[in-house]
């Protein structure tokens, strides 16, 4: 027993969920304890995954419908887990590769099929004892456990809780490029026990060497790097099998939210604006970056669910294949127009459709939508995008995951958290891009903000849509124009009156008499039915300092804590500081031991 107390003496135990990993004192590998909200999304919305699969081949059984399926067990049709199914290309069979050899079909096989033998080496070898068997086309299938593949694993901590927690799925690949990170993530299979040791395989390797020489393999993805995705997506677009999920980070805020919008073009293809939407603004760009890469490869993608926490956004994406699908793009992405003097943004479709003869045929969309300064207080316009203006949410599938999380609420940590983000994310209108916010509305204004309720009731009394929004406590979506909104502060500013200001944005707008008479009775729809009910839709973070931690070797310093508490910090600098002073007296005595014998020795000549 002392011998594994000293051998753990360096470790701490860190529990979540139901894994278990080791960290070492020291800064080699990377954890980060604020992600924990990440990690329960994810797996609440790869157990939604699951059971939606089954509830699609249970719907085709009992329609009678054979589940056709291809050497790799997977379904020959695109499922769209709502019921319906598509065709796919016939010639693409995921993860494998069919070469005619003397009339014959000889099959290669990847190294989850049970096919195909992988020695310890990585080298593959095909047995000519097993016969390859081309599974039966009728009758009811089970479909076959999803494969699962973290790209950048650290210290395998997501891919032990997927292992351990999510019922039903297969393998689950962790990657790392940093051999210290690997180390730590195989002592922490081997420490999380039998489960973990036979689904689990962490390997060595560079995540997009590996992502593109596994095509169409991998059920679901997860990239959560350390920054910016954008060097893994074109990869990560290829490995994930058709209609499959594609699990994306990207931690660089500053970056995606216009403080360096060069540096935003060139990594995500999109030029950021600043606002009040900067976050969902960094959803969309994130969106329309995923959907670049995949049309590439005549792929195309449909958000299931984006969200923003904390100091990340986090994107679950489904890639489906179709050379057709991917002339739609254009409608789902636009250019923003922002004033630079006043809230008011506009959006211009990068595309549009024709209908002629039965035909549908696209065009470019029309523009410009705005003219050269602001109708509302005479102003420039910055220009920013193109961002993805669809969806990017599936009510459907958040209406599910929320469900599953309530009934599983006990298996989330951050149970609290991700419920009420769900909550909220449930009530935002899908199919508004953006949201203005109402204190930043009167601060142009310079007048009193009116109640949340109050002016939602003169949107809906208006006859427009309105909704909060996850990103932002602030935030309002509504599908009421720019002008709309303004006449009705300009209604709120006569019933409460300001001071005379100078010449400026406010005064341009309130200048204006406004067409619509906005009527400020209270609406029945004007309160949220989580707000009704009470429930939690915005906490405040559960500790201090609740954030990015310092990164994977790198020494900690005073800077850190903010990150970390000054408490840390100070203990890591007093451990220096005391290694520093231990350091100063042994010199000093040194120097003190060698003066007393340079004393002795003139006292011996004298």
């Amino acid at each position: 027993m002392g011998a594994v107390e000293d051998e753990l003496g360096n470790y701490t135990i860190i529990k979540e969920g139901e894994a278990e990993i080791l960290m070492h004192s020291s800064n080699t590998v990377f954890f980060n304890k604020a992600q924990v909200y990440n990690r329960d999304m994810s797996i609440a919305v790869l157990r939604t995954f699951i059971d939606k699969r089954k509830e699609h081949d249970a719907y085709l059984s009992k329609k009678g419908k054979p589940l056709n399926k291809n050497l790799n067990g997977e379904l020959s049709e695109s499922i769209t887990l709502d019921g319906s199914s598509g065709a796919i290309e016939d010639e693409k069979i995921n993860g494998a590769t069919e070469e005619k050899v003397n009339g014959g079909i000889e099959v290669q096989q990847n190294q989850y099929d049970g096919i195909a033998k992988v020695t310890q080496e990585g080298e593959e070898k095909t047995t000519s004892e097993e016969c390859i068997k081309i599974p039966s086309l009728r009758g009811k299938q089970e479909p076959k456990p999803p494969i699962v593949l973290e790209a950048l694993a650290a210290s395998g901590l997501r891919a032990l809780r997927y292992s351990r927690e999510i019922e039903g799925i297969g393998k689950v690949i962790a990657l790392d490029n940093d051999k210290a990170s690997i180390e730590a993530c195989n002592r922490n299979i081997k420490f999380n026990g039998f489960v973990a040791c036979s689904k689990v395989d962490a390997y060595l390797a560079d995540a997009r060497v590996y992502m593109l020489t596994h095509q169409n393999e991998f059920d679901a993805v997860d990239l959560d790097p350390y920054g910016s995705p954008s060097v893994f997506l074109d990869s990560a677009v290829q490995s994930v099998a058709d209609g499959g999920i594609l699990m994306c980070t990207a931690t660089d805020m500053a970056v995606l939210c216009g403080n360096n919008g060069e540096v935003c073009h060139s990594k995500y293809g999109s030029y950021p604006v600043k606002g009040k939407y900067c976050h969902e603004m960094a959803l969309r760009i994130l969106l329309a970056c995923i959907e670049n890469h995949a049309n590439r490869y005549k792929r195309y993608i449909v958000p299931i669910l984006s969200v923003y926490m904390d100091f990340y956004v986090r994107v679950f994406v489904r890639i489906y294949t179709s050379a057709s699908a991917i002339k739609e793009t254009p409608l789902k992405l636009s250019y923003v127009y922002q004033c630079v003097g006043c809230d008011s943004f506009h959006l211009q479709s990068l595309g549009r459709t024709v209908c002629k003869d039965n035909s549908v045929k696209s065009a470019p969309g029309y523009g410009p939508v705005v003219p050269q300064k602001c109708s509302d207080c005479g102003k420039r316009f910055n220009m920013g995008g193109p961002i993805w203006s669809a969806p990017i949410h599936d009510k459907q599938w958040i209406n599910s995951i929320l469900a599953n999380v309530k009934a599983m609420k006990e298996r989330y940590p951050a149970f609290e958290k991700i419920s009420a983000v769900l909550t909220t994310i449930s009530e935002e209108l899908d199919d508004v891009p953006l949201f203005v916010s109402l204190h930043s509305l009167c601060s142009t204004l310079k007048c009193t903000s009116p109640s949340a309720v109050v002016f939602r009731s003169a949107v809906i009394n208006a006859g427009f849509r309105i909704s909060g929004s996850h990103v932002d406590p602030l935030g309002l979506k509504t599908d009421a124009p720019m002008d709309v909104i303004w006449d009705i502060m300009r209604c709120w500013v006569k019933n409460h009156p300001v001071k005379a200001q100078q010449d400026n944005s406010g005064t341009a707008i309130l200048a204006k008499e406004p067409k619509l008479q906005a009527n400020f009775a209270r609406a029945a729809a004007s309160l949220s039915k989580a707000k009704v009910k009470k429930e939690a839709r915005y906490l405040p973070n559960p500790e201090r300092h609740w954030g990015p931690k310092v990164k994977a070797g790198r020494q900690i310093t005073s800077k850190h804590s903010s990150l970390l508490g000054p408490d840390i910090a100070s203990k890591s600098l007093g451990k220096e500081a005391e290694t520093e002073a231990h350091k100063v007296e042994q010199d000093e005595l040194i120097v003190h031991s060698t003066q007393e014998t340079a004393t002795k020795r003139q006292k011996t000549d004298c």
